[in-house]
């Protein structure tokens, strides 16, 4: 007797869970002109005055990645010297306008385009700031020889760390801007910093060499 009872109450049991469980709603995801209320959404990029020339001259390279394949409208609005950025009816992601916008403020920082298109493409890069002065306090011919070690002759020693650690530099009077993935611009940060503290370019290589092996291994 005691089992039956047993049996029935887990019969019991289970049709009593079987009609509470209810099956959940499924949205689907709203389209970019569903949100806000349907109002479209914007972006503004400043221009600076020396990237006016360049922006003019690579204009259709800026322009056909934006609105033909992120589906974004753009235009230059030359009395407020600023790059606007507006979501349309069929942008299939919300994201990508922001995406436009880290583009265009990259291309104004001073990367190639061929570089700062990687940000449409791909999810996990960033751009990074920072100033000599941030990492230590400079002045006259210690600033204009720090600015010597960072680049190298011809470039070098820049194109050495842009190499080993997959990002892009740009060095703009004081100012550094670095292109990558969140592990490897804090690499390469990090040999900036040693180059601005006064270490020499080769121990700086000879840690750079050893940093990539551990990445390398790492992915």
């Amino acid at each position: 007797m005691e089992v039956d009872r047993a049996a029935s109450a887990a019969a019991a049991g289970e049709s009593s869970s079987g009609a509470m469980a209810v099956e959940k709603p499924r949205f689907e995801a709203l389209m970019p002109s569903e949100m806000s209320g349907g109002r479209p959404q914007f972006r503004k990029v400043p221009v600076p005055q020396h990237r006016f020339a360049p922006l003019k001259k690579a204009w259709m390279d800026i322009y056909t990645p934006v609105y033909e394949h992120m589906k974004i409208d753009i235009r230059m609005n030359l009395k407020a010297r600023r790059v606007e950025l507006k979501t349309r009816q069929d942008t299939p992601d919300v994201s990508n306008l922001q995406k436009c916008a880290d583009f265009v403020h990259a291309f104004m920082l001073g990367f190639d385009i061929a570089d700062a298109v990687a940000l449409l493409r791909l999810d996990d890069l960033y751009v990074d700031s920072f100033e000599i002065k941030d990492v230590k306090t400079l002045r006259g011919e210690h600033l204009s020889r720090a600015i010597g070690r960072l680049s190298g002759k011809g470039g070098k020693t820049k194109y050495a760390i842009e190499n080993s650690t997959r990002t892009r530099i740009v060095i703009a009077d004081t100012k550094i801007h670095i292109l990558g993935s969140f592990v490897n611009i804090k690499v390469a940060r990090d040999s900036l910093c040693s180059l601005i503290l006064g270490s020499p370019a080769g121990k700086v290589y000879s840690k750079l060499r050893a940093v990539s092996a551990r990445l390398a291994e790492r992915y």
